[in-house]
């Protein structure tokens, strides 16, 4: 039987490895799900509401070791995972202030007097397969996970193959909650069974954050199976400096964007479009800002960029960074790799064409391009397939707005801040970056039959 392991990037040592399910294990699992799932769909409102208060009770408990785990895991600093897992407890919370609303029956007024009752009511799905990435091994998971429960939905977790222990950590936290048996298993399967489970009977919905391609392919498979989806993909969307920004603020925001999660998340800052007026004076502040970042044990205090997943996600980088310096970008600082450590970088005079304008570049590297006026650096902006997350930095904030809300192509847009997922708010994106929502009260719609109900009171009179 083959085994699924867990490598510390930091230190290269393999932390443990599990035995992969077999067929008939497989089965096993997905059956219990499924009859938990049908008991669950039972509980009232308030139940679930409680259980998930529990739940953040819980990852509040264990915040210290869940967090430990990650860093081992997947190289975030603790302080990022600690962050992390006190955002999961949040997103809690919220659906168990705010969900048993969002799914109440919405009766319409009776216009006609006629007697005839009219109401939407939202039933569960059923069995949600979430197959979900190492970057945010927790929050990819909760920001699905606590909403599907809410709404009286069972969880199947494919995690990816480099977190396991963070993904056999989320079943247990559940069962510590109180909450019961089977409500989420994590399927330790290689990424080659995706199809066959999202294809299964049992699973009824598929959600996926990951890479464009892989989402393209599940989403294919799930059509197929006309079953619904909702893909969060990759990004690599601008922050537009515009000719009156406040140039500290913007080297400020964007760079702790670039950096958040080591660089790797799909909603963190990319490219930087930034007005010729102010260009050299941005681009040396924000090499200087990099130059500052303290690189190396994800488990110190000091450290603010910690080791990539894998090493071969920090050599694709690298190639990324070296095809675009080929192509014309000029370093500015950075640009170093050892192993799974890739230096925070800067590459100045981006332009379309190169890896670093194109594509998105996964890890610490800051793309600046230069453009001749606000009106080019927003067309620049959407130059992109990707449409996931984007900002603005202007001294004029109601422009800025009018900006964010009717030309920047993206899900979420910011002004004079990072983009940022938030429990109240709906996150995904457009284009390449996928479709559907997460989080707000569009997340938990998301995995719910949205059913009308019409009930004609004639036969009441007529008794």
């Amino acid at each position: 039987m083959s085994k699924i392991s867990s490598v510390n990037p930091y230190t290269g040592k393999t932390l443990a490895s599990y035995e992969a399910f077999d067929l008939t294990r497989l089965d096993s699992v997905l059956d219990s799900v499924d009859k938990a799932q049908q008991h669950w769909q039972q509980t009232s409102l308030q139940d679930r509401a409680n259980a998930l208060r529990d739940l953040a009770a819980q990852l509040r408990k264990q915040q210290g070791a869940l967090a430990k785990l990650a860093s081992e895991e997947m190289g975030k600093t603790l302080v990022s995972a600690e962050a992390e897992v006190e955002k999961c407890a949040w997103v809690c919370e919220y659906y168990a202030e705010q969900g048993p609303a969002m799914l109440v029956d919405e009766y319409l007024p009776d216009e006609d007097s006629n007697g005839v009752e009219r109401f939407v009511c939202y039933q569960p799905l059923g069995v949600v397969l979430a197959i979900m990435p190492w970057n945010f091994p927790y929050w990819q998971v909760f920001r699905f996970l606590a909403p599907a429960l809410m709404a009286g939905n069972a969880a199947l977790l494919k995690h990816a193959s480099n977190v396991p222990g963070c993904a056999l950590a989320i079943e247990k936290l559940l069962l510590d909650a109180g909450l019961p048996e089977n409500m989420l298993r994590t399927l330790l399967v290689p990424g080659s069974r995706a199809a066959a489970l999202i294809e299964h009977p049992v699973v009824k919905a598929v959600t996926f954050t990951g890479s464009t391609d892989a989402g393209r392919k599940i989403a294919a498979t799930a059509g197929k199976a006309l079953k619904k989806t909702v893909l969060e993909l990759g990004g690599s969307d601008a922050y537009v400096v515009l000719e009156d920004a406040d140039v500290k603020l913007a080297v400020e925001k964007c760079v702790t964007s670039r950096l958040l999660n080591n660089g790797q998340s799909c909603i963190a800052a990319k490219r930087f479009i930034v007005h010729t007026k102010l260009y050299g004076e941005f681009a040396a502040q924000m090499t200087e800002a990099m130059n500052k970042k303290v690189v190396g044990d994800p488990l110190a205090k000091e450290t603010d960029v910690g080791p990539q997943a894998r090493e071969d996600l920090c050599e694709d980088l690298a190639a990324q960074v070296t095809e675009s310096i080929r192509l014309g970008a000029v370093l500015m600082c950075g640009g170093e790799r050892d192993k799974t450590f890739y230096s925070p970088t800067v590459l100045g005079e981006v332009r379309p064409g190169m890896p670093a304008f194109d594509d998105e570049l996964f890890g610490p590297v800051a793309a600046v391009i230069r453009a001749r006026s606000d009106d080019e650096a927003i067309t620049l902006a959407n130059q992109s397939m990707f449409g996931l997350g984007a900002a603005v930095f202007t001294r004029d904030t109601r422009r800025g707005a009018k900006i964010a809300a009717e030309r920047l192509q993206a899900g979420a847009c910011a002004v004079n801040d990072f983009v940022k997922s938030d429990p109240r708010m709906p996150f995904g994106g457009i284009k390449a970056s996928g479709y559907g929502r997460e989080l707000g009260r569009f997340g938990i719609h998301e995995f719910v039959n949205i059913k009308a109900v019409v009930v004609n009171g004639e036969a009441d009179h007529n008794e």
